[in-house]
């Protein structure tokens, strides 16, 4: 089945889902903007520097972060480093000299992070990573967490990309050499590489005959997915799949996938409320399901001393149209 116009009740959809989303992401802005978030007075504080909050997976992650402290009758104290390597550092340095119970950190950059966990254990505070490994993504593997850290709470983002691949073979045309242009993240992220990797591994492992004609960064955005998949079609405009490192992305993939007449298939990554819709409509083919809050959740049960293995994830299928109401969406 080729690639379809989105119809009118599509963009209906989208429209009142991308209104719900952008209210869920201010409230947890407004809730969890750098002071206590959650939990009963004179309970334990912890502290989560993430990312950016303008970013729904993060807002999500710092959502399940804080209804987990609050059950347990603790307080959490939610940073938001606005994208900025620089100001996450000077966030981590705040909550070691608050002295709070634990640390998580959903890193901006891996390396760097490292000696963020070497400072909080110089302070004798337990610290975690939750989304993103700390270390060279390149040479550690994700179970392989970084020595120091208590947990690492993440999707095991190569299987993530391997799913987005299996599906992938299952679309790409047979008989001929498939071309696959592939919408990074951002520079620094090791969900990049990771996913990537992953990706080709899936292909490869098929016996897919393709060959990747472009790979251009989309920041994790709507708009920058929009504009590179703009890029890459006007100079391979008979892309057969774009592969999406992230759903934000692959929605404004398909805009421009629709603009130009094209009828490459479109593979994201994440199980957006957008993106599963999209799917249920027909204009996106297929993602693999991530669960964020639940990544905020496991993530503070390590600090507060659940027992349980250092590697700590769930399940992310892959889901087509047939099989994407086992998908809810969290962000």
């Amino acid at each position: 089945m080729r690639w379809r116009p989105v119809p009118a009740l599509l963009t209906a959809l989208i429209a009142l889902v991308a209104v719900a989303s952008l209210a869920g992401v201010r409230n947890a802005a407004r809730a969890t903007n750098g002071v206590a978030a959650a939990g009963k007075s004179g309970g334990p504080r912890y502290g989560l520097s993430t990312v950016g909050l303008s970013f729904p997976f993060a807002a999500a992650i710092a959502k399940g972060f804080t209804t987990a402290a609050a059950r347990a009758g603790a307080t959490a104290i939610v940073l938001d480093a606005k994208g900025d390597v620089q100001k996450q550092a000077n966030d981590i340095d705040d909550l070691i000299a608050q002295r709070v119970a634990g640390i998580a950190v959903m890193p901006l950059d891996s390396i760097v992070a490292q000696a963020w966990v070497k400072r909080a254990q110089k302070g004798g505070i337990p610290i975690a990573a939750v989304a993103a490994l700390v270390g060279d993504p390149a040479t550690r593997r994700v179970e392989d967490v970084f020595p120091g850290l208590v947990a690492l709470a993440s999707q095991d983002e190569v299987a993530a990309g391997r799913a987005a691949g299996g599906l992938a073979a299952q679309l790409l045309p047979a008989g001929r050499q498939a071309r696959v242009a592939v919408i990074e993240g951002a520079a620094g992220f090791p969900e990049v590489e990771q996913r990537a990797r992953g990706f080709r591994e899936a292909l490869d492992d098929a016996g897919a005959r393709y060959t990747i004609v472009a790979a251009q960064p989309g920041n994790w955005t709507s708009e920058g997915g929009e504009a590179a998949c703009q890029n890459i079609l006007t100079a391979q405009p008979r892309v057969d799949l774009f592969y999406n490192e992230a759903d934000d992305m692959v929605i404004g993939c398909a805009r421009a996938v629709r603009a130009a007449g094209s009828h490459a298939r479109l593979i994201g990554v994440g199980g957006s409320k957008l993106a599963i819709a999209s799917i249920k409509a027909g204009a996106v083919d297929g993602t693999v399901c991530f669960k964020p809050e639940a990544l905020g959740a496991l993530v503070f049960q390590a600090l507060s001393g659940a027992r349980g293995p250092r590697f700590r994830t769930y399940p992310i299928p892959a889901v087509t149209r047939a099989t994407v109401n086992a998908c809810v969406g969290q962000w």
